[in-house]
């Protein structure tokens, strides 16, 4: 049994359709989770409770972590410390190991490509919190308590990823015939992981015996593109105009004074304002991973959303 404890998003949904594809039995574990064709089981449950993250894990032989908490550093702070000390409690009890999806706040400002050997170096409240978390995984693979893996990834953007910064600033404006948006410069490269890429390489790191006890940066496109490149690729792949604007620094933090979620994306802009290079050639070498060009992700993405997906 593989279990996806946060399933429902656009990563988790994939990845339940693929395993259930190669043969192997689905648990989906999410407050209110949804059914996804082909999985074996879904439970309700809440994983901050230790209890209730114990029942979501008992029987499972890999258990993937997928939460997603509302984008508040409060929030992160109270709650993702106590989800990865329930997860990791019970897969010890259950025998499982666990795959975490994670990202790469707790690199903080990279002036060169992030790559696995990256150290932490947060520069904002969620890349503290997220330093912390993936400190204790590492510490328990060190010791020997636990079989896990940590699989990181650039920024989302693909055809669910509806709230993605890509989705929501790019695709969701042009598809309706506004102008799309980018945060902080869009003259700075900026790399972006491809859903179902990431979802594969979940599938394929979990069945890979050589794989356990290792941080992988899941299958990204090299030479990413500017913002203003990628707006105009989406546009193109619409068929409109790349009509565009730039929210810089002081714009954001004046519209945060009103909209709590703009307010918690301040303190992220350091990703925009410079460039953020992901490498991931690790995982294509010992794979032989060719992940999606940017070109084609964006069109399929395009097209997702003009066929009503």
């Amino acid at each position: 049994m593989q279990t996806i404890l946060g399933a429902g998003g656009a990563i988790g949904t994939e990845l339940a359709r693929i395993l259930a594809q190669s043969g192997e039995r689905v648990r989906l574990v999410s407050r209110h989770p949804g059914f996804v064709p082909g999985a074996a089981e879904t439970l309700a449950a809440d994983i901050s409770d230790a209890e209730q993250a114990a029942r979501a894990v008992t029987g499972s032989s890999v258990v993937h972590l997928l939460v997603g908490l509302k984008y508040d550093a409060k929030i992160w702070h109270a709650l993702w410390p106590r989800i990865m000390q329930n997860t990791i409690d019970a897969c010890k009890r259950a025998g499982a190991r666990l795959v975490f999806c994670e990202n790469v706040y707790m690199y903080g400002r990279v002036a060169a490509r992030m790559t696995e050997e990256t150290p932490f170096s947060p520069c904002s409240r969620k890349g503290e919190v997220r330093a912390r978390i993936a400190a204790a995984l590492l510490g328990e693979m060190k010791a020997g308590n636990l079989t896990a893996l940590i699989a990181r990834s650039a920024d989302f953007y693909g055809p669910d990823a509806k709230t993605g910064i890509p989705n929501v600033l790019v695709f969701d404006k042009l598809a309706k015939g506004q102008t799309a948006s980018w945060l902080a410069s869009d003259s700075v490269r900026h790399s972006f992981t491809f859903t179902s890429d990431a979802a594969r390489s979940l599938a394929l790191l979990a069945a890979s015996p050589t794989a356990w006890n290792q941080t992988w940066h899941v299958p990204t496109a090299p030479n990413p593109p500017t913002g203003k490149a990628f707006i105009e690729m989406a546009a193109a792949a619409f068929g409109v105009r790349p009509k565009y604007r730039v929210l810089r620094r002081p714009v954001v933090r004046a519209v945060g004074l009103f909209i709590p979620e703009i307010r918690e994306t301040v303190e992220m802009l350091y990703q925009y304002d410079s460039e953020y290079l992901f490498d991931s050639s690790k995982f294509s070498r010992a794979f032989g991973f060719a992940p999606t060009p940017y070109g084609e992700g964006i069109r399929r993405t395009a097209l997702a959303y003009r066929s009503g997906g």
